[in-house]
């Protein structure tokens, strides 16, 4: 590796040295700390906060050795303070009257890893360096889209105002990784910022304020982290290594031989350590990707799939969405494809995202006699039909067509559901054409923190899916549900908002767009050498906090 030169302030004398000598003034190990060793299923592609892919690799690394102004913790999808010491709110004052300035009071006496003080201008000087880059694929667009302008008001004091009023702000703006902190003297020293272009030194190294310290790369095998002795808050317990290019199977075999403390896990592993001597598999908790089956309105006329008998509207009746919702047997999907690791979900609110209400409706359980009722009712029960859900092949969503098939056609056998599995690249291509010429698919929702994320994305009649698939002309008060996602979106008082997302949540049950199969369970296997698991799904996969776990032998 090439040695760049890193600025470091001492005092009021400027100093600069190399990134090698700049690795010997981190903080020192202790030797009789131990070191967790994760099988990891990605390696980074890059360890740079402003050029990371979200759901990419690099960003639990960059959660580990970089912060940002607010977190969440392991409990509870509610902010705390990170960096900032409080989290902005109009009770708290630290939310302007209009909506759209945020004050974040800043922590003192915190340090980066270089030993150079962080200060507001670090976090004007980190948010502003992502929206200049505007690199291709990464998350620029959480702070661009949003922000008109960053101010430092004092040291310790750092103001956003905001283009428009944007509830979601807070989880999904702040939180990202896309808004970690990074020191500006050590970018500066480092090629500093040139828009549209990568910074080598970031995208390989590391100096945050975080629980832990960057140590070594060695690319394609392994990652090191130190546990970072000089941090502000709690020190975490352990070193980590992250090893890479590990086949599924081996990543098995190596826990259950020892070689490993944690694993990249799924539940179809779960099977794998039955019996297994000091494993344990914890399975609290939910992923917020909720596996579903999307209804399509908006097919050309001539486009239909060979074969498929429904007209171009079939799916505009509310009762055979809501017929198609009942038939689906949840149990099967989740006691079998998931290994019972999941919970149902019947709308496009996350459990485990604020706004949740475990109150609202849910189908829940099969109910065959419902669906048959409401199929007669919508007159398509006598003729029957045939129609497709177009699927990758060798998928969960795969597995969920074929639920959705055995359901349907048990009722009777003029209703028929072709299940076309494809292999992942035809699939990928069907979905991002337009229009969109199935008229069911089967697939997974994208990880957001926000409620508004999934409700703009996934129910309103003029969002994303919304327009591919027609929901304004499905839904049978579009403009009721878009008003109330819309006054959602800009709502600031927390339990007003909850509250219009409850109704939400009731109204998309009534009015359904999706089957959502299930909610799949998050699931990890580990030795039980490792005390104090839990899994959080607000924090970036594999949604482990190493720092808070500690190895016992």
């Amino acid at each position: 590796m090439t040695h760049q030169e890193e600025g470091l302030k001492m005092g009021p004398i400027k100093v600069v040295l190399s990134a090698a000598v700049v690795s010997l003034m981190l903080p020192a190990v202790a030797f009789a700390q131990q070191t967790i060793v994760h099988g990891a299923d990605e390696e980074p592609a890059t360890l740079d906060p402003a050029e990371v892919e979200p759901g990419e690799g690099g960003e639990s690394i960059i959660f580990h050795v970089y912060e940002r102004l607010l977190t969440v913790g392991a409990g509870s999808s509610d902010l705390v303070p990170q960096l900032a010491t409080e989290v902005p709110s109009l009770e708290n004052g630290l939310i302007s009257e209009d909506g759209r300035t945020y004050t974040f009071p800043l922590r003192e006496g915190v340090t980066f890893h270089d030993g150079s003080p962080f200060t507001a201008d670090d976090v004007k000087y980190s948010w502003d360096r992502v929206m200049e880059l505007e690199l291709p694929g990464s998350g620029y667009e959480v702070l661009s889209d949003r922000v008109a302008e960053t101010r430092v008001v004092d040291d310790f004091t750092f103001e956003v105002t905001l283009q428009d009023i944007d509830a979601s702000f807070l989880y999904s703006a702040v939180l990202p990784m896309t808004a970690s902190i990074v020191s500006d003297e050590v970018v500066e020293a480092n090629g500093g910022i040139v828009a549209g272009e990568s910074n080598e030194f970031l995208s390989g190294n590391m100096v945050g304020t975080g629980p832990y310290v960057f140590g070594t790369w060695n690319r394609t095998e392994n990652l090191s982290l130190t546990v970072n002795d000089g941090y502000w808050g709690t020190k975490a317990n352990d070193n980590v290594r992250l090893e890479f290019g590990l086949d599924p199977d081996v990543r098995v075999l190596g826990l259950r031989a020892g070689e490993y403390d944690t694993i990249e896990t799924d539940p179809t592993y779960v099977p794998d350590f039955s019996g297994a001597e000091g494993v344990s598999v914890y399975s609290e908790g939910l992923l917020l990707e909720p596996l579903h089956i999307g209804f399509n309105t908006n097919i050309p006329e001539g486009s239909m799939p060979s074969g498929d008998t429904i007209s171009s509207d079939f799916f505009a009746d509310v009762r055979i969405r809501q017929a198609f919702n009942h038939a689906f047997d949840y149990g099967a999907f989740i006691q079998g494809a998931l290994g019972g690791f999941g919970q149902v979900n019947p709308h496009y609110v996350p459990i485990g995202v604020f706004g949740y209400d475990p109150d609202a409706p849910i189908y829940g359980e099969q109910n065959l006699a419902e669906a048959e009722r409401l199929l007669r009712e919508a007159g398509v029960w006598d003729e029957g039909f045939t129609v497709t859900v177009i699927v990758e092949s060798g998928s969960l969503f795969e597995i969920q067509g074929l639920i959705l098939k055995d359901s349907i056609e048990s009722m009777n056998p003029d209703m028929r559901i072709n299940v076309l599995g494809v292999a992942e690249a035809v699939f990928d291509e069907a979905l991002v054409s337009s229009p969109l010429t199935y008229p069911m698919w089967a697939k997974n929702g994208d990880p957001a923190a926000d409620p508004i994320d999934y409700l703009q994305t996934y129910a309103h009649p003029d969002g994303e899916w919304g327009e591919i698939h027609g929901f304004r002309n499905m839904y049978q008060d579009p403009d009721r549900i878009a008003d109330l996602i819309d006054a959602a979106a800009v709502e600031l008082d927390r339990d007003t908002r909850a509250g219009m997302i409850s109704e939400l949540q009731t109204l998309l049950y009534e009015d359904p767009m999706w089957i959502i199969g299930a909610q799949e369970g998050a699931v990890t296997a580990y030795r039980d050498r490792i005390q104090g698991m839990v899994l959080q799904p607000l924090w970036p996969r594999p949604s482990i906090n190493f720092a808070i776990l500690d190895k016992t032998e």
